[in-house]
Order: C-alpha cells, then sequence, then structure tokens
C-alpha cells in the first residue's frame, strides 16, 4: 500500500453539506441507502491523499474566482469539491447535481 502524502482534512461546511445530502437521500432512498452513500462519498475522497491522485478530477469552475485553485470529483449524484493545502487536501463542498446550481456557490 502506497504511503498517505497528505492527509484529507474535511471543512465544517463540507460536513454539513453532505449531512444535507444523506437528508435528502433518506426520502428518496430510506436510511440505510443514504448512510451508504454518504459512507462511499468520504471514501472516494481518501484518494486524494495518496500523491500520485491529489490531482484528479477537473478544475471546478464555479470557484475559479477564489484564491485557490478548486478542482472536483463526482460521486452518486454529488459533485466533491476540494483544494490542495501546504500539508492537506481541504474538501470544501458537497453538492447534490440534482439541485438548482445557484445553491453552490
Amino acid at each position: 500500500m502506497e504511503r498517505i502524502i497528505k492527509p484529507v482534512f474535511w471543512t465544517n461546511r463540507a460536513i454539513k453539506d453532505l449531512e444535507k445530502v444523506t437528508r435528502f437521500n433518506v426520502k428518496l432512498f430510506g436510511f440505510n441507502k443514504s448512510i451508504k452513500i454518504a459512507n462511499e462519498i468520504q471514501e472516494a475522497t481518501e484518494i486524494l491523499a495518496f500523491h500520485k491522485f491529489n490531482k484528479i478530477g477537473s478544475v471546478d469552475e464555479d470557484f475559479t474566482h477564489l484564491k485557490f485553485e478548486y478542482r472536483k470529483l463526482i460521486h452518486h449524484h454529488c459533485k466533491i469539491t476540494y483544494r490542495e493545502g501546504k500539508d492537506k487536501i481541504y474538501i470544501n463542498r458537497i453538492f447534490d447535481t440534482r439541485q438548482n446550481p445557484i445553491k453552490n456557490k
């Protein structure tokens, strides 16, 4: 197994976003499936901790006006926005793409 280069850190905003997505998914899929999806989203971000994968995904055009370069991953119906920091990979936002895109700002 490869060595972790930079740990993945979830911001408070990303955690709240994931909670909202999970509540939304409970209505659609039920409790057990929504928890499974939330866990899969969290697991999908762990690949970013390894050096050769820390720039996967494309640049997130919704965040180009900010100081840092933000990239995005897609998992299920969710867009995972992250950025690489000096010592960590920051998960910044989780957005269910079935929502109005204006909510992603």
